[in-house]
């Protein structure tokens, strides 16, 4: 048995997996809201993430009836910054994912580095969402705290250390640090060194399937864990996530819909964006990389119009609503940027709106609205893929908004590409537990574990007629943006 772990946004969730890749238990534990003290700021306290771990770990434990678990495997939330003293106490709530801050630091890097030069080192622009700017944020704005810092980790990597009281990360979530020699898969002693960040505090890299720590007896008293068991590197939410849903090779790109939303393609070579507007990261497979655009509030979008306009009624109830309204909301769009928008357009200060409102439009116009929104702005990925030649041979639809059909429809229509439905898509969880089978030897590699755990259940070919709607419809969508940013001036 594998067990794998996820330190998302909203919670942890934790799966066992068998040799034959069925998963025979899961639990959940959700977080505390994260904190925001100020608009764009976001935070959480890494002692939650340990407290959800815990439990969820104490769950699975008890329910699997004493089954032997061979080794485990972590994955979670990307580009946090946790920051530990000598100790390895925390000093400070970790500043997360879509933590918005550090546009100056952004230009600060930019300015010191040379962009060109900093995408040649590190294969990325420098955005506020990356681990790298909220650590030079704390260095101006908090130097008492900074002057503390003997450690530096991610999210999952910091239960690692309570579980096993091992600093460690893989290269797959080391590249959105921004401190990575991505094409090199190890650490940019350049980019350190300008920066200011010592490569002492940096942990010792791994790749994803490779053992890394053992469970400490004091972890396995609080978890019900047995002391010793494997932990490989696992990877971030996304490349685990790629992992549980079998996109391996160049050609296989899937498109996930969370909290954010995520389109990834998996590459033979780093394959850089000249202008920055796709990550370009190391795969969780050992050789291979992958590049990634994303769009900052997909599921969130609908969760803000669902608690805005409906707050007691069920996400099924709105789109039910939303199945009654003709592809393209009838000449409606949104453009879901309530936390700014990384991909395409790299602008934390991108904001969100609905276009084209008529008295003629309904709470089911919104909801479809909001749907299609979010599949536009996944598109815009698809269009920079074409651009640069990123092979795409199918899609595979994951997160939420993978569960519901009328978004699957939207999304097949939308991309122009068949898209495929599995019969298990567990998520981030599932990939890394297939990464602890790996590690432990259960499957010689990725390829071979994703063969005997992943099955297509169905294939959603593109509507015709929607196809050429949703063509209009995202020629006009592509439009806004630039307008609202000559409104915002």
């Amino acid at each position: 048995m594998f067990l794998g772990l996820d330190v998302g946004t909203g919670g942890t969730r934790v799966v066992l997996v068998d040799e034959r890749g069925r998963v025979v238990a899961s639990a959940a534990e959700e977080h505390a809201p994260f904190r925001s003290e100020y608009p764009g700021w976001a935070e959480q306290d890494p002692e939650d993430w340990w407290r959800a771990a815990k439990k969820a770990i104490g769950e699975v434990v008890a329910s699997s009836g004493g089954a032997k678990i061979d080794a485990v495997g972590l994955t979670g939330q990307m580009h946090g910054a946790v920051m530990l003293d000598a100790a390895g106490n925390v000093l400070r709530p970790s500043l997360i994912w879509c933590d918005q801050r550090t546009d100056e630091e952004c230009d600060w890097l930019h300015k010191e580095i040379g962009r060109e030069r900093l995408i040649e080192l590190v294969a990325n622009p420098a955005l506020p969402n990356f681990t790298l700017t909220k650590l030079l944020w704390v260095k101006k704005h908090q130097p008492e705290i900074f002057a503390k810092i003997a450690h530096v980790l991610c999210p999952k990597d910091y239960v690692r250390y309570r579980l096993t009281g091992t600093y460690a990360m893989d290269v797959q979530e080391a590249s959105g640090t921004l401190l990575l020699d991505v094409a090199n898969r190890r650490w940019s002693a350049e980019v350190a060194r300008i920066s200011g960040i010592p490569e002492a505090w940096l942990p010792q890299l791994f790749e994803s399937p490779k053992v890394c720590a053992h469970i400490s007896p004091e972890a396995a008293g609080l978890t019900g864990l047995t002391s010793g068991i494997p932990v490989v590197a696992g990877a971030g939410d996304q490349g685990a996530g790629a992992v549980g849903m079998g996109i391996l090779a160049p050609g296989s790109v899937s498109a996930t819909i969370g909290t954010s939303g995520v389109v990834f393609a998996a590459t033979a070579t780093p394959t850089r964006d000249p202008l920055g507007r796709l990550h370009t990261f190391c795969h969780a497979v050992p050789g291979r990389w992958h590049v990634m655009g994303v769009t900052q509030s997909a599921g969130l979008s609908l969760r803000w119009l669902r608690d805005t306009i409906a707050p007691d009624e069920s996400y099924d109830a709105l789109t039910a609503l939303a199945a009654k309204v003709p592809a393209g909301s009838d000449g409606l769009l949104w453009t879901p940027y309530l936390l700014g928008e990384r991909t395409p357009h790299l602008d934390s200060q991108a904001r969100a709106a609905f276009v084209g409102l008529t008295a003629g439009h309904t709470r089911g116009h919104l909801v479809r609205a909001v749907l299609e929104g979010v599949a536009y702005s996944l598109k815009d990925t698809f269009t920079l893929f074409s651009e640069l030649g990123i092979p795409v041979k199918g899609v595979r639809l994951g997160g939420g908004g993978a569960r519901g059909p009328l978004w699957r429809e939207i999304q097949a229509s939308v991309y122009g590409y068949t898209t495929d439905i599995l019969v298990a898509e567990e998520g981030g969880a599932f990939g890394a537990a297939l990464l602890a089978g790996v590690g432990a030897g259960a499957w010689p590699d990725t390829e071979a574990a994703c063969a005997t755990a992943i099955t297509i259940a169905q294939q959603i070919a593109p509507d015709p007629a929607a196809k050429e709607r949703y063509a209009v419809g995202y020629q006009g969508y592509r439009k806004v943006y630039p307008a609202l940013r000559e409104i915002r001036g």
